[in-house]
């Protein structure tokens, strides 16, 4: 309570005080005597409550609640016991006795049953803390009848509701870096057993004429290659996903990036027998980005998308301007990606059982491009589409903020 508050109450009080002495058939004196004795005697009681509540500071709040109450009606029963010992004599003071023991009688009584039900509340919101603090969510917390109270019961279920949305998201994090390990482990064994086996005929002698040993070492930094891919997209990654990424951004144009990645992804499709299609809109306004993390995201949409497309079909690039966006799509023919996989295609490591092929990679290209076009404040999606998919990454044009 501010300072201010408690100012006003205590002018409005006096000001109070005032009107009804002099509404009253006493002299000034008699009025600013009886004031003056009843005050003082309310001010003791309130500092012997003060001082109770001091001792009381670590209990519970309910017994805090019982002071509080009770030491405002004894402030008020001592103001006027010190003001009757000046006015009644007798019969008189007898009776204000009677008055005031069973006033103060029922007021405690009230003081004890209102701190029991704010004891309750307390004891619950403190079952839920337990609750949250081991861990059980959702915790479920009561709403006391009380503005406090309620408030705070409203932050401990946001806080438990909030942890539990943490805890699944880790739960979920955990279980696609086991799934990664796994993957890369198995990625790393078939190259590094290659290497292996070239490096043992090499040093054995078993081949000696110069075609085959021109093969072999050709093998050598093919698989060496491999490794160099892999171990750079963990890097890439690792860096995403700890927020240490940095983007050297620059203002370039969406289709020049576009028409590279296709001529870059054309001996690919090439000998897949695989059709290239590629359509941009004119006059698609330019962007201020990082050209080679986006030049990236597109390679990585075309190298999946002709990997998992069969021979002899069509993969189609488009590259267009939404309302408040730039986007680029690749669709492919690959049959379209069953609904148990499709909401997991983006995350690390993820591949499903038809894609395990070699020269599929770890896994991890889907995810490092979700994890570039996030870095630019854009958006990626996938649907399933005539009978294939279609991957689109959205990026907000200048001045512009994607919607969640």
């Amino acid at each position: 309570m501010s300072r201010w508050v408690l100012l006003v109450a205590a002018i409005v009080g006096v000001a109070c005080t005032l009107a009804v002495a002099l509404a009253q058939p006493l002299s000034t004196g008699d009025a600013a005597e009886l004031a003056l004795v009843a005050g003082a005697g309310a001010l003791v009681m309130g500092l012997i409550g003060d001082g109770v509540l001091y001792v009381l500071r670590k209990g519970s709040i309910g017994s805090q609640a019982v002071v509080v109450a009770a030491t405002s009606l004894a402030a008020v029963t001592g103001g006027a016991v010190a003001a009757s010992q000046r006015m009644f004599v007798g019969q008189d003071l007898g009776a204000l006795w009677v008055v005031l023991a069973a006033s103060a009688t029922v007021g405690i009584v009230a003081a004890l049953v209102l701190g029991q039900r704010v004891g309750r509340a307390t004891r619950s919101l403190e079952a839920a803390a337990q609750r949250i603090g081991r861990g059980d969510l959702p915790a479920n917390v009561p709403s006391p009848p009380t503005g406090e109270l309620s408030a705070l019961a409203g932050e401990l279920d946001t806080m438990a509701t909030h942890l539990e949305e943490a805890r699944n998201r880790e739960r979920a994090l955990e279980s696609s870096r086991r799934e990664l390990v796994s993957w890369v482990s198995h990625d790393l064994r078939t190259p590094l057993a290659g290497i292996r086996a070239v490096t043992e005929a090499l040093e054995d002698g078993v081949v000696s004429d110069p075609e085959t040993v021109a093969r072999y070492y050709r093998t050598l930094r093919e698989e060496a290659d491999t490794l160099t891919v892999l171990v750079d997209d963990l890097f890439q990654l690792s860096r995403i996903q700890a927020g240490t990424l940095r983007l050297n951004l620059e203002r370039s144009s969406i289709g020049d990036l576009v028409s590279d990645a296709v001529s870059a992804a054309e001996p690919l499709a090439r000998r897949r027998g695989i059709r290239l299609e590629g359509r941009l809109e004119e006059r698609i306004p330019e962007l201020v980005l990082a050209m080679p993390e986006i030049s990236r995201v597109i390679r990585n949409l075309l190298e999946n998308a002709i990997r998992h497309s069969p021979d002899n079909s069509t993969v189609r690039l488009e590259a267009g301007t939404g309302p408040d966006h730039v986007f680029v799509s690749v669709t492919d023919a690959c049959g379209g990606i069953p609904d148990t996989d499709i909401d997991r295609v983006f995350q690390t490591g993820f591949r499903s059982a038809t894609a395990r092929t070699p020269g599929d990679g770890a896994g991890l290209g889907l995810a490092i491009a979700r994890g570039l076009v996030e870095a630019h404040k854009g958006r990626i999606a996938v649907v399933n589409e005539n009978g294939g998919c279609c991957f689109t990454f959205q990026l907000p044009l200048p001045n512009t903020t994607m919607p969640s």
